[in-house]
């Protein structure tokens, strides 16, 4: 009985043993099972770190990438197949493929800045370098910005990490600044006392912080006012113009003309 086994173990498949074969069989089997329990961690880890669902996948995608490659190489060391050669084939083939895809990999790497350190967030509006607009959608390889008026603009996301990012709603409040000019006859007190009773008339403004108006310089024809209230983010636009025009009536109501530039000439008597 003992022959027939230490014949069956004998057995070659080609250069390999058949009782190596079993156990690098049950190795392959091992390692499946460690890198599927390493995964759960894994899973595990980013649930407490509250990983982004997209980026979540791609990690995922990574690791498990990293741990089947890691497993292969176990399985072919202990076949007693040489590994450096192919660790060092490999190494060359990534170096080589990496350049030739740099700008791929420059996008994906600005996908990866974008999901974690979050700049803005679907529905955001941004100014994001030349670029304005609603964001639509934040990919691995491009974010697409809706513009005021119906346009969607893929920019790549090494651009866009690159460039300088204003998120004009993120925050809840935003402020509206206005100047406006008004004759040097109209008492200064009085002017101030229209524009903050237009900023009262005018919806959306907040009354905390509270509204603001004073003079802000002194112009060739007319004395410069500038008024500043609040409002919620998504009021900005509707109170900034709404606020324009009750400034207007304001003046005509209380008697305030707004000048405009203009030029005296004095001819000499002849």
């Amino acid at each position: 009985m003992s022959d027939i086994i230490d014949q069956f173990e004998n057995i070659q498949i080609g250069s390999i043993l058949l009782s190596h074969a079993l156990t690098a069989v049950l190795l392959v089997i091992v390692c499946l099972l460690a890198v599927k329990l390493l995964l759960k961690t894994a899973d595990k880890l980013f649930a407490k770190l509250h990983v982004d669902p997209t980026l979540l996948g791609m990690l995922r995608a990574i690791v498990k990438t990293l741990l089947l490659a890691v497993a292969v190489l176990i399985v072919l060391s202990y076949l007693g197949i040489p590994v450096t050669s192919l660790v060092a084939l490999l190494s060359v083939a990534g170096l080589a493929i990496s350049l030739s895809i740099q700008n791929f990999l420059g996008n994906v790497t600005g996908g990866f800045q974008l999901l974690i350190s979050r700049p803005f967030k679907v529905g955001d509006y941004v100014l994001a370098g030349n670029c304005e607009g609603t964001v639509h959608e934040i990919g691995m390889f491009y974010t697409k910005i809706m513009t005021a008026d119906n346009k969607l603009i893929q920019l790549p996301n090494s651009t866009v990490v690159s460039a300088n990012i204003t998120n004009y709603t993120h925050e809840p409040m935003r402020r509206v600044s206005l100047t406006v000019t008004a004759s040097y006859d109209a008492p200064v007190e009085r002017v101030k006392q229209s524009l903050l009773a237009s900023a009262e008339r005018t919806a959306g403004v907040l009354d905390d912080p509270a509204p603001f108006a004073r003079v802000s310089g002194y112009k060739d024809s007319a004395i410069e006012y500038t008024v500043r209230v609040w409002c919620r983010t998504e009021d900005y636009w509707n109170v900034y113009y709404d606020l324009l025009e009750e400034i207007k009536a304001g003046f005509e109501q209380d008697g305030v003309e707004m000048n405009y530039p203009y030029l005296n000439v004095c001819m000499p008597k002849r």
